[in-house]
């Protein structure tokens, strides 16, 4: 698999289509070549009668994927003009048309959501058949915290969830355990750790609903969702700022800690992703989502913000980003409007397939 085969490994073995992400330094964090070869691998899996199912799992103990190579978008973000044909550009697209090609997958999809899930890796994950979380999970979208968009099909996921439960989780960047990314229906099946290894064993010989019932337990409660009170309350406001300024007065200390963990977040990013998450809610597909998610993206690359974030997140790691505009008053709806300007002959132009909306 060329210079991609110790990143990703890729094999066919007693009727599983098994892949494992393979860079445990990095969380298994998401390249191209990656995509790119998990992509045709699950191409050809789709057309071999001798593939009943696939499996991802990640290597190490730390997770799954910890999401896209952000160093290398910082960057290319720092270093290019950016736009749909850059590095990046290339790599969003590739990356989003694997994660509808998962979405619409002919055979069961099992990935183990064990560890660390974050951006990308809910791209490779949230929208498979058959999701495993387990005691160790902690899935969520980050974006926000860095200057960035929730993408990969997550605005789409987002949207979704009971009451404003995605709302809260993408403007504070909360992390969700096992329970929670069930209730939010970011998964499917809870798995205690100690069980992974029989339980991939297990998908060996019998039908993936089998082995799964085999060993999935009752979800852990939901801290989140029990929250929902004051969460659909203070979020289901049209404004960023309206939504802080609930989130403040409220009587909850949990939610006066949402309001100052927004704070901390890139002002412009929340906007466009409020706006972004309210548009997915309203969207027929996931295609749909996906290709605003592109010109989100593609936009991004072009902002003060996502550079300035991974550098006080990842580079740096001052913790300190120096956001512009500095506060939510100051962001205008015109700087909020460029985010979601047509690309043209660059748009990412997926359509779901006939009969298949939601």
């Amino acid at each position: 698999m060329s210079d991609t085969s110790d990143e990703v490994l890729i094999e066919k073995r007693d009727g599983l289509g098994l892949i494992t992400l393979n860079r445990p330094k990095a969380i298994n964090a998401l390249n191209h070549p990656m995509a790119l070869a998990i992509l045709a691998a699950l191409r050809q899996w789709a057309a071999d009668d001798e593939v009943r199912a696939v499996v991802l799992t990640g290597a190490g103990e730390r997770g799954l994927c910890a999401g896209g190579d952000i160093v290398a978008i910082y960057n290319d973000a720092k270093d290019s003009a950016g736009g749909a044909d850059s590095p990046s550009g290339r790599f969003w697209r590739d990356e989003y048309i694997l994660n509808a090609y998962i979405a619409r997958y002919p055979k069961p999809y099992i990935v183990v959501m064990d560890g660390i899930v974050m951006g990308g890796g809910v791209g490779l994950s949230g929208h498979g058949s058959h999701r495993i979380v387990t005691e160790r999970s902690k899935i969520g979208m980050p974006e926000t915290g860095i200057g960035f968009i929730p993408d990969v099909g997550g605005t789409y996921l987002l949207a979704r969830t009971p009451g404003e439960l995605g709302t809260h989780v993408a403007l504070t960047t909360a992390r969700m355990g096992a329970g929670d990314a069930i209730a939010a229906g970011f998964a499917d099946y809870y798995v205690p750790s100690e069980q992974i290894p029989a339980l991939l064993a297990a998908l060996h010989t019998v039908d993936p609903e089998v082995a799964i019932a085999k060993f999935a337990q009752p979800a852990p409660a939901s801290e989140l969702a029990a929250q929902r009170d004051w969460i659909d309350a203070c979020y289901s406001a049209d404004s960023v700022e309206e939504i802080v300024a609930r989130l403040q007065a409220h009587d909850s200390a949990e939610a006066n800690k949402a309001a100052a963990d927004v704070l901390a977040k890139s002002p412009v990013a929340l906007k466009v992703t409020l706006r972004s998450l309210r548009h997915a809610r309203a969207l027929g597909s996931l295609e749909e989502a996906l290709n605003e998610e592109y010109r989100v993206s593609v936009a991004s690359l072009s902002s003060h913000d996502l550079v300035e974030g991974i550098r006080a997140q990842v580079v740096d790691k001052d913790r300190t980003p120096r956001w512009r505009p500095a506060t939510l008053t100051e962001v205008s709806a015109a700087q909020v409007d460029a985010y979601f300007a047509d690309l043209g002959d660059k748009e990412l132009n997926l359509v779901a397939p006939e009969g298949h909306s939601a």
